[in-house]
């Protein structure tokens, strides 16, 4: 797949068309009939017949180079092949002949269906454009096969297509695709295109290599952080310690001494060194001396949140869901309480933070790697006070998202320094010391939750999330009434039959930290203390886990299906060493119903060890198998780490850890065999790239609870606490 980057920030019409043509990197695209800037001149009689463009998604060149223009974005969710496969499959088209590029940013052309901007996000880019882009490849393909079918002088009924071809059984007769996109051209896309029958497929449900795989590993793929132009500049930045805070004095003496800084840029909040190279730049923001006024926040503590969150659950909610009355079941008496808390944790992305940017007074540049590139556009737009089509946004392959890339921030500091950089390009790195400790971190959630039990089933379930909305600061028409629908997302559609039933929300926003979308956010949250508690209800029913959640799966067939296949692959029952366990959990997340069993043991220091993992998905079709296994093996890894060692503390109003010294990753040797088990399914694909991450938590804390005994209610995993040094947090 090309690159995107060393474009001009006004191509023509015509080297647009040429370069389509010649196979070449095309940053714009022909938009639909009537949605063509009416500035636009029609294309000179000389030039020569554009590619076929029925939509904003395809474009067949007379070579028959099939090129599908991305609306979202590679993050290593598999989502280019993914993609692909769905519009190639609906096509006919060639796969060995269809290449990608990213869609610039559009909201009109390319909004993700479920937000109505141009975002990458909630494990939904197969689920949301799954009908849209099967659509669009049935519509070109009625247009080609109505082309082949008129210049033949036969029934368009009467031809089909395969591997980029039309057919005519009956003569014999077949045309390429690139042979018929002049007349293709001139027809009108049918407004209701048949779709395929899924029993037809010939692409989607098999486990076909990714388009990203080789330029990966040869090292050819170009990250944002890999953007490279000509006189480019490299800076790093150095934010306020303490959100609010302000820069109070600077001495550039010793930065400007060092060989290859260029300058330093002092902003308000910031400030940032401009070398000739990474290395200039971070050895003088090292010499840099800065004094800080830390602002308003100079003394929050991981304590002061805490206190405030744990205050802030004692009030009542906002009512979400209420079926039947927990509330007066709760009453009578026997209720089963329990509290769950999850820290503040950040994305610790691969790639750390990024973005190049050349500005000028009339126009604005951006490379980066981001999944709200119109967000991104506009928001510098608004910055640098230009209109937004004066801003270019070439987006790259992004090293880790998890949710962090959601934010335009990493943007706006670039054009931030940039501004003081008139006409010259720049690169802002942060480094990972700044990437982790300016996050915009998962939230603290506290869950209070109570139950009744009656015949070994739950009779009332009534549930509280606290925690902050993310939702009314990142969309606010989403957020209605008070609810969060991510804080409350698999509380309110819990799998299991529950006849009295009641889910409040608490907006509870912590003191200076910011908080935003990390890889499952209210999932992962509910699914760990809804999954939790139920091991603990299922011991005081006297029950085994498994067998406790089934019976009250009879509204979710899915569901119990997915458990009953990972319970037999697991080899639930079966016999483990003394201090092992196995335990469970089931989730309805993002639309696909995933139980996971995690085995693991613990020995009298508290060390934990993982000794496997077995899941099974119903995922509805699962596009490429392949894909769908190997994100929940790297979800899987990325919670199953978040619950042995990620928090995010603060102290005198700063974020505490740094790097991965102290916020520690899983390693390969700690990480256990991984079993993924595929369900075949019929129906519409549902979510994968953060179901991992909420299924792991749970279950490994239930599998140390199985092994222990003792009932662990914050995450993550307390060494001392399974020691049996100290008491369990309830």
């Amino acid at each position: 797949m090309p690159a995107v980057e060393n474009l001009s920030l006004n191509p023509t019409r015509r080297g647009l068309l040429a370069g389509a043509l010649a196979g070449g990197f095309v940053l714009a695209f022909r938009v639909p009939a009537g949605a063509q800037p009416e500035s636009e001149p029609d294309q000179p009689a000389d030039e020569p017949a554009g590619p076929f463009a029925p939509n904003a998604f395809i474009r067949i060149d007379p070579a028959g180079r099939t090129t599908l223009t991305m609306p979202q974005v590679e993050m290593g969710q598999g989502i280019y092949t993914a993609v692909a496969m769905i519009l190639a499959e609906e096509l006919d088209a060639d796969f060995a002949s269809v290449a990608l590029e990213h869609a610039p940013p559009n909201d009109r052309l390319y909004a993700n269906p479920t937000f109505g901007i141009q975002v990458t996000g909630n494990s939904n880019s197969v689920r949301a454009f799954w009908m849209p882009l099967r659509a669009a490849g049935a519509a070109a393909r009625a247009m080609l096969v109505e082309a082949a079918a008129t210049q033949w002088g036969v029934d368009p009924a009467s031809c089909a297509t395969a591997s980029g071809e039309v057919v005519h059984a009956e003569s014999g007769k077949r045309l390429a695709y690139g042979a018929l996109v002049g007349a293709a051209s001139a027809l009108s896309p049918p407004a209701d295109p048949p779709l395929k029958d899924p029993k037809d497929f010939r692409l989607v449900g098999k486990s076909l290599k990714r388009f990203d795989t080789p330029d990966k590993t040869n090292g050819k793929t170009v990250y944002g952080i890999d953007a490279m132009l000509p006189g480019m500049k490299i800076a790093t930045v150095a934010h306020s310690p303490v959100v609010g805070g302000k820069v109070a004095h600077v001495d550039e003496a010793a930065a400007m001494a060092v060989p290859g800084v260029r300058r330093v840029v002092v902003l308000d909040d910031l400030v940032a060194v401009v070398g000739d190279h990474m290395w200039a730049a971070k050895t003088g923001l090292a010499a840099l001396a800065v004094a800080w006024n830390d602002g308003p926040n100079a003394s929050v503590s991981s304590q002061d949140v805490w206190t405030a969150l744990r205050e802030a659950s004692a009030h009542e909610g906002a009512v979400a869901k209420s079926v039947g009355d927990a509330d007066g079941m709760l009453k009578k008496g026997g209720a089963i309480e329990a509290a769950y808390e999850m820290p503040f944790l950040a994305h610790a992305p691969m790639e750390p933070l990024n973005c190049t940017v050349r500005l000028t007074p009339e126009s604005c540049e951006i490379w980066i790697g981001t999944q709200v590139i119109s967000r991104v556009q506009k928001t510098v737009a608004d910055l640098v006070g230009l209109p937004q089509d004066k801003v270019v946004v070439h987006n790259h392959y992004i090293g880790g998202g998890f949710g962090r890339r959601l934010e335009p921030d990493m943007a706006l500091t670039a054009a931030r320094v940039a501004q003081a950089m008139i006409g010259e390009t720049v690169k802002v790195v942060w480094t990972r010391e700044e990437d982790i400790r300016h996050d915009v971190y998962r939230p603290v959630y506290r869950d209070t939750v109570a139950a009744t039990l009656s015949k070994g089933k739950i009779a009332a379930l009534k549930y509280k999330v606290t925690g902050s909305s993310i939702i009314a600061r990142w969309l606010p028409p989403a957020f209605q009434k008070g609810i969060d629908i991510d804080a409350i997302d698999c509380a309110v559609d819990m799998p299991y039959d529950v006849p009295n039933f009641h889910v409040e929300y608490v907006r509870a926003e912590p003191q200076g930290v910011p908080t935003g979308f990390w890889r499952g956010v209210g999932p992962n949250n509910n699914v760990f203390a809804i999954e939790s508690f139920m091991d603990e209800l299922a011991r005081k029913a006297g029950k085994d886990p498994v067998a406790f959640r089934r019976d009250m799966l009879d509204k979710e067939p899915r569901a119990k299906a997915a458990l009953d296949l990972a319970a037999e692959k697991s080899g639930w029952g079966g016999a483990l060493p003394r201090r092992a366990g196995r335990g469970v959990c089931v989730q309805p997340a993002f639309g696909s119903f995933i139980a996971t069993v995690v085995e693991a043991e613990v020995d009298t220091s508290g060390e934990v060890r993982l000794r496997r993992v077995t899941c099974a998905v119903d995922t509805g079709i699962a596009v490429n198998p392949d894909t769908v296994v190997a994100q929940l093996e790297g979800g899987l890894i990325f919670g199953l780490t978040a619950a042995l060692y990620g928090e995010i503390t603060i102290r005198d109003g700063r974020v505490e850890q740094s790097n991965f010294n102290d916020y520690r990753m899983l390693r390969i040797n700690e990480v256990p065999p991984i079993e993924v088990h595929v369900i075949a399914s019929g129906a519409a694909p549902g979510g994968i790239g953060e179901t991992g991450t909420t299924a792991g938590p749970p279950a490994l804390r239930n599998a140390i609870y199985a092994a222990t005994g003792i009932p662990l209610r914050r995450m993550p995993v307390d060494r001392e606490v399974l020691a049996g040094k100290k008491e369990a947090w309830r």
